[in-house]
């Protein structure tokens, strides 16, 4: 008797259609009887009883786990009760509260404090802005000549990869963004010290004609404190004012966005064949790109600054 035979034989029998015998096979083929003890009942009696889940929780909660194959020997060696598969024991987990996260890398040195304090003078500094006042984020990026596999939908049957380059070319990038409008500066350096940090702010001036103040806002890094950098901001003339960002906090300073922004559209899954094309795909983006498409991108480099209290997370060690 062939498969389709069957099918129709035992939907007859049982009075269901094909389609639920195929789901059947398909589950118990998949995950074995656990496949077909779930199958359509999302409230299923649970396999332990709720002194088993109360120590479950208890282990996962001090123990922290990386995986759901550590959990089901756990459960086998102290429960005697064995998963088959791993989608019962992810609605398992699920069931008890539980959900697989990937810790967030922040320092101990964060000061909550000191955020607050930087938000608040932000946040004045916007509300008194005059018209002759300009606002602008500062930093550098190093990215280098390399594609960034990211996941990707695809059809089921087809493997997909994509190319890799060979250089370590790296790319030496200084710039600022206004976020009012999206306009850039972009300098593309040979080594990121005081002089292009010069470079940058000159630049500055010079896209702000009018503007008798520009605020620049820049990390901490020891070449935007530099002595060059202070005897050129001396200057009478000057119309720069730097402020500095708080320690440890690139989540305060929105081009860090910018950055992962300038990623997704130019390095994941793509590959350039020489470190120019590499460049010129880089600096077109923030330059020109970016500006361009600032209505549509202005979400995702923002200034919706948030304090992050290292005391309210659980630190791994």
């Amino acid at each position: 008797m062939t498969l389709q035979k069957r099918f129709e034989s035992d939907s007859k029998v049982l009075l269901l259609d094909e389609d639920t015998i195929r789901t059947w096979r398909l589950l118990y083929e998949e995950d074995g009887i656990d496949g077909l003890v779930s199958f359509g009942y999302e409230g299923s009696a649970c396999r332990l009883d709720d002194e088993q889940q109360a120590r479950l929780i208890s282990w996962i909660t001090e123990t922290l786990p990386r995986s759901t194959r550590a959990i089901g020997a756990w459960i086998a060696a102290e429960c005697g009760i064995e998963y088959q598969s791993r989608s019962g024991l992810i609605a398992l987990l699920h069931r008890l509260g539980m959900e697989h996260r990937k810790p967030r890398a922040i320092s101990r040195k964060l000061d909550p404090e000191k955020q607050a304090a930087f938000i608040k003078a932000y946040e004045n500094l916007l509300n008194q802005l005059a018209d002759d006042e300009a606002v602008l984020f500062g930093d550098a990026v190093h990215p280098t000549h390399a594609v960034r596999p990211v996941g990707c939908w695809s059809p089921k049957d087809v493997p997909v990869a994509v190319e890799q380059s060979s250089g370590r070319d790296r790319l030496n990038i200084h710039g600022a963004i206004d976020l009012e409008t999206g306009r850039t500066v972009m300098k593309d350096v040979l080594t990121v010290d005081a002089a292009s940090t010069i470079m940058l702010l000159m630049a500055i001036e010079a896209m702000y004609p009018g503007k008798r103040l520009i605020h620049v806002f820049l990390d901490n890094a020891r070449y935007h404190h530099a002595k060059l950098v202070q005897t050129w901001l001396a200057r009478s003339d000057c119309r720069i004012k730097l402020h500095f960002i708080p320690p440890y906090c690139p989540h305060l300073n929105p081009i860090e966005r910018l950055w992962g922004l300038m990623h997704r559209h130019t390095t994941h899954n793509k590959c350039y064949a020489s470190f120019k094309d590499f460049s010129i795909a880089m600096l077109d983006f923030l330059r020109s790109d970016v500006p361009k498409n600032w209505t549509t991108w202005c979400d995702a480099v923002t200034d919706n600054f948030r304090i992050i209290n290292p005391t309210k997370y659980r630190i791994l060690t």
